[in-house]
């Protein structure tokens, strides 16, 4: 289901941080991002053992060094990744931590399949364990999907909502549209919704077992990290709730028989209409950037949704590499560093648009304050 605004119940973006290729923190992404930084770096053999020679992780990210050594023994990288934005964001100004902790708090996190990494290593272990037990019982959490949104709700104290939504590239905008939903039914007053993807190199492998250069284009570097945003309806009674950007519609769909165009096309269209957008008003527009004809399908409608327009064409894949379920949200987080420092973005608005290739296609308009 997807939903819009209505001007009673306005949906706002009040905060923001992540951990990505650039850094740890809101400022570090900020700062890479106005750099035009590329992040991509050589990859060590060890301890990765990837067949890629280069990837976009996050730079010197030790969970136990990060979070300390209490609780993180069999903590796996996505979860790491999670808690640490968790933490970041509710610490970036006293009001985030106020409003986002306690019984009426949510947490909403988009991921592809959680931890590759985690659930290989607990099937591998059944097999070539010794006996009689087989597996370290401490690190079945962790072949869980849910399991980063999980531990970042008990390290943090967040005892609203917890939920996992599994999209790919489209994760992030999968977990606007529930939060919306969330906030609209009333099952929470505020959520904290993001997406996160690990690197490893179970990973690596199966990008490099999966990738097609016909249908997936030329290969890119692979990304990691966690963007994260605290979302909760607007109060013109609280002084203190500094808004960001107005989430005006979420309008997700699905690709049949590789023809995301017509499924983009349609998602956009039902979003500009219910929001009552017009082209022109559009100040930028942040595409997922996949190479190969699904991400020529995603420009093809830009193009001819913004026919008439001139936005800006927000861009930072090659910065980040393929960060994949944390790309739409690193993408809302992108818009609104853009939109910091763009006097031209302020009433204006931005649409945010993700294709993947199991066939999730999806967009978002904010209206940046």
């Amino acid at each position: 289901m997807s939903t819009t605004s209505t001007p009673a119940h306005r949906t706002v973006i009040t905060a923001w941080s992540a951990v990505s290729p650039f850094g740890i923190g809101r400022e570090a992404f900020a700062e890479g991002l106005r750099e035009r930084r590329a992040a991509e770096a050589p990859l060590a053999r060890e301890p990765w053992q990837a067949p890629a020679a280069t990837a976009c992780l996050v730079p010197d990210f030790d969970i136990r060094a990060v979070l300390g050594k209490k609780g993180t023994r069999s903590m796996d990288r996505a979860t790491g990744l999670a808690v640490t934005t968790v933490g970041r964001l509710l610490d970036d100004a006293p009001r985030n931590r106020q409003v986002a902790t306690g019984e009426d708090s949510a947490l909403v996190l988009g991921t592809t399949t959680g931890s590759v990494q985690s659930q290989m290593d607990f099937t591998r272990d059944s097999f070539t364990g010794d006996k009689p037990y087989f597996v370290d019982p401490a690190r079945f959490p962790n072949a869980v999907m849910n399991c980063a949104a999980g531990q970042s709700a008990i390290w943090h104290r967040l005892k609203g909502p917890n939920t996992t939504i599994a999209g790919g590239h489209a994760a992030g905008l999968y977990a606007l549209n529930y939060s919306r939903r969330l906030l609209g039914f009333g099952r929470a007053r505020t959520v904290l919704c993001g997406a996160v993807e690990e690197f490893s190199h179970a990973r690596s492998w199966l990008d490099a077992h999966s990738h097609d250069p016909r249908a997936d284009g030329a290969p890119q570097p692979a990304g990691e990290g966690c963007g994260l945003l605290l979302i909760e309806r607007a109060d013109p009674d609280d002084p203190d709730q500094t808004v960001l950007a107005e989430l005006l519609a979420v309008q997700m769909g699905i690709a049949l028989d590789g023809d995301a165009r017509t499924a983009l096309a349609s998602c956009v269209e039902r979003a500009l209409r219910r929001a009552q957008v017009r082209p022109e008003e559009l100040w930028a527009v942040s595409t997922s950037e996949l190479p190969g004809p699904l991400g020529e399908q995603e420009q093809a409608v830009v193009r001819e949704a913004t026919a008439g327009a001139d936005p800006r064409h927000l861009t930072q894949a090659a910065l980040l590499g393929d960060t994949v379920a944390a790309s739409a949200a690193f993408q809302v987080a992108g818009v609104l560093v853009h939109a910091e420092d763009d006097p031209a973005a302020s009433g204006r608005v931005a649409l945010v648009t993700s294709v993947d290739r199991d066939g999730a296609v999806g967009c978002a308009l904010l209206r940046l304050r």
